[in-house]
């Protein structure tokens, strides 16, 4: 059943046998499907027409996965959640599955904030003692999103989160970075023109570290379009970028993704301590910002 609420900046719609949170004004429409994740499958530019978010060709297909399951036999829509790892490790004793726990788990719904505008979703681990709750606010051109991490535990654990969106890329993209960020990239040619870049094997995954600018952005100057991801870098102080044309599965996407380390695998990162720590019992918050059109 679907549910139309006031002013229709906020709605719920079934697809597929899922049910689809909006949030919508005059600038942006983003849709959600907690029930996968909490994946965001729609980011939408509603004064030039475009989708920012990929998935791949023809209709967009929405299933559940299992926990542990290749994330490569994900939906592949969108934008996930990676956490408390990206690359399946083992982490004191635990077995971490590929892009981590939470891309393939349900997570709740806060209905009475949803009913405010305010889509707030949350979700207990079922191998690593946290809990991850995220909160989107759509503020104009923005999308004001905000997190908190709980360790149930009762020692202090590592993590390592990233943002993963999937970007269609169209002919004249480009990536604009601070010249800082930039410098840490060690010559990386592909980054400049990802409309048309070849990146090594057909695809590539590099990190700048440590950032001290907290931004990036995909900026089309032929179209118009830009979208770009700020953060703030005491809370996330690296910056991975990935471009797959046809080397990973076939497919050509690309994703800019704020993180707090400079590796995929927790239980490489945890040992340089080169991740986010939270203490036990204890709780941590970061904050990223998407800002759509210039």
């Amino acid at each position: 059943m679907n549910l139309k609420l006031p002013m229709n900046h906020f709605a719920i719609r079934r697809e597929q046998g899922f049910e689809i949170y909006v949030l919508r004004n005059k600038h942006t429409e983003l849709a959600v499907v907690p029930e996968l994740g909490a994946r965001i499958i729609s980011l939408k530019d509603l004064r030039t027409g475009r989708e920012w978010l990929w998935h791949p060709r023809g209709t967009l297909k929405l299933f559940r996965n299992r926990v542990g399951e290749d994330f490569s036999q994900s939906p592949l829509a969108g934008m996930d959640e990676c956490f408390p790892t990206i690359a399946p490790c083992r982490w004191r004793g635990r077995t971490l599955p590929d892009h981590g726990e939470v891309w393939s788990a349900p997570w709740t719904v806060d209905i009475p904030a949803f009913e405010r505008g305010i889509l707030q979703t949350g979700v207990k681990l079922r191998v690593s003692p946290f809990e991850l709750a995220r909160k989107i606010e759509l503020q104009e051109n923005e999308i004001q999103i905000s997190y908190q991490l709980s360790n149930g535990g009762t020692t202090d654990e590592h993590f390592l989160w990233t943002l993963h969106p999937l970007l269609r890329l169209q002919t004249g993209d480009q990536l604009e970075l601070p010249a800082s960020t930039r410098a840490l990239l060690n010559g990386e040619t592909w980054v400049d023109a990802i409309d048309s870049a070849i990146p090594g094997k057909n695809c590539a995954k590099v990190f700048a570290m440590p950032v001290c600018e907290g931004w990036a952005a995909v900026h089309n100057r032929e179209t118009g379009d830009r979208l770009e991801f700020a953060w703030n870098p005491a809370e996330n102080n690296a910056l991975g970028l990935w471009l797959t044309r046809g080397g990973w599965h076939g497919h050509h996407h690309f994703a800019i993704e704020p993180t707090n380390g400079d590796a995929d695998a927790l239980a490489f990162a945890a040992e340089r301590k080169r991740c986010g720590m939270v203490a036990a019992a204890g709780t941590v918050h970061w904050q990223i910002c998407l800002r759509i059109g210039s």
